[in-house]
């Protein structure tokens, strides 16, 4: 966030959307609308901000964001494949310019050895205009420290900041 360091990060990834009069959806699973309510703290956020939906179970992933059964199948709630669902998925039922999506493990059980608490799969969609085929999406992979609240807290900044660092590598 190079020049914004003193600008909290939902509002600088708001004065980004704004300046690009770009949107944003977002698909939540283990921040439960955190990422949302940060969005929303954020006074004049209706001018890019269309939803958030927490999508906790597989059911809802299937029915709000079209996540497929053979992704949950195959690999799993928390998952790059799923993330990446999760926010085409919103991008596009929202008919939104950018899509948002956090699947994990908040903790404190849940792990395992393979995705221990405090992994996380962050999915950034962006709606490239129709017909100039630059649509993309893009998933990471973060593990963090900390008790439940602290973890969840730490993956909606990290899905802010890289939503932010996505929207800035997208020409205007």
């Amino acid at each position: 966030m190079s020049g914004e360091a003193e600008t909290p990060i939902a509002a600088a990834v708001g004065d980004r959307l704004r300046d690009r009069e770009q949107t944003l959806a977002v698909a939540e699973s283990c921040t439960g609308g955190l990422v949302g309510s940060m969005v929303t703290d954020v006074a004049g956020s209706s001018d890019y901000f269309d939803r958030s939906v927490v999508s906790y179970s597989y059911d809802a992933k299937r029915a709000l964001l079209a996540v497929s059964r053979e992704a949950l199948d195959e690999h799993g709630a928390v998952s790059e494949a799923v993330a990446r669902e999760m926010a085409t998925g919103i991008r596009d039922t929202a008919d939104t310019t950018w899509g948002l999506s956090t699947t994990g493990v908040a903790g404190p059980t849940g792990g395992t050895d393979e995705t221990p608490v405090g992994t996380v799969y962050i999915g950034v969609a962006y709606a490239g205009p129709w017909g100039s085929e630059t649509s993309t999406s893009t998933v990471r992979r973060y593990e963090f420290d900390g008790d439940r609240q602290t973890i969840k807290r730490r993956i909606a900044t990290q899905a802010l900041s890289d939503i932010h660092d996505r929207i800035g590598d997208v020409e205007p």
